[in-house]
């Protein structure tokens, strides 16, 4: 009898708890899913952590390929030279002024873009399609297509409608602007508003089409007009959609590098902190300056990055409360 006993708690002392092993084939289960991501994640993290790691740690070097012998450990001297070189000071206003620029006259473009596309007319579709297709035009041919096709003072589709503008008036003396020496900036500013009006567009439409409908035919039903729709009901329900577009446009717009390469070639005051971080790598071969403007660009992209998750995360919580 007392054998048996012992038999039993022995047993029963060395089987697991139910809760533990359900724990266990929970993780288990959790492993399973996750295992097949596994290899993604680690091509990720070579692809892009690694480098940026890197690049972090030469940034805190001084190191010149023109100067081989001279490699070695500065801490923050090449921060400091990013920030108060008056080259890079130039390139950080001149890419606040591009990025700020293109994401306002950008949204309000698409704003009154998605306005007229969220009517009801014959060949919507087509328009749409056909208003999306800057956006996906590949960067470096958008930039060539507006500096061949369209400032090119000689023969520019611009230019050559202010001939046939003046000749309709009866004269042939019209003038023949070099729009890129003129105006290099506003060139570099109007090929990317040409570009990024349709990503906008997208984004203010998607917010639109999301309007409560029922409120608004409430609205007109009791007598309220157009604009005043649009000014207390439309607009604050495309707060967020405005602030979503911005944000994304300005993370990509702060790191253009194909429009002003291809343009202007960074000349004439036109070189942002992109273009600069390349003439500083690749001409100059001051590797560690370079590294230290590109974690400055990297620093600023994250914050930026930051508040387009929080804006992204607060439409999320909309959508799901109602």
């Amino acid at each position: 009898m007392s054998t048996t006993l012992e038999r039993t708690t022995a047993g029963t002392t060395a089987s697991p708890p139910p809760e533990r092993s359900g724990t266990a084939l929970r993780r288990s289960a959790d492993w399973a899913r996750r295992a097949p991501l596994l290899p993604a994640l680690v091509f990720l993290i070579v692809v892009t952590q690694l480098p940026f790691v890197v690049t972090l740690v030469i940034s805190f070097m001084n190191w010149n390929a023109y100067y081989p012998d001279e490699v070695r450990f500065t801490g923050f001297d090449n921060y400091a030279r990013v920030l108060t070189d008056v080259n890079m000071r130039n390139a950080i206003w001149v890419t606040i002024l591009l990025t700020v620029v293109v994401v306002l006259v950008s949204l309000l473009l698409g704003l009154v873009a998605a306005l007229l596309l969220d009517r009801q007319f014959r060949g919507r579709g087509i328009v749409r399609t056909m208003m999306i297709t800057p956006f996906l035009v590949v960067p470096v041919a958008a930039a060539l297509l507006w500096k061949h096709a369209l400032f090119n003072p000689e023969y520019g589709l611009l230019n050559g409608t202010l001939t046939a503008i003046w000749r309709l008036f009866g004269s042939d003396d019209a003038p023949q602007p070099d729009w890129i020496s003129t105006a290099p900036l506003v060139s570099v500013e109007v090929a990317l508003i040409w570009q990024w009006t349709p990503f906008m567009m997208l984004i203010l439409l998607a917010g639109l089409q999301s309007r409560p409908l029922d409120v608004i035919e409430a609205a007109r039903i009791d007598g309220a007009s157009s604009w005043q729709i649009f000014r207390y009901m439309t607009f604050p329900h495309l707060r967020q959609y405005l602030e979503l577009g911005g944000l994304l446009g300005a993370i990509y717009i702060v790191q253009n590098f194909d429009a002003v390469f291809t343009i202007t070639s960074g000349g004439l005051g036109t070189a942002n902190l992109p273009y600069t971080i390349y003439q500083t790598f690749y001409q100059a071969h001051d590797y560690g300056r370079a590294s230290a403007a590109g974690v400055v660009v990297v620093i600023g992209t994250i914050i930026i990055a930051t508040l387009a998750l929080r804006t992204v995360s607060s439409l999320f919580r909309e959508e799901n409360a109602r």
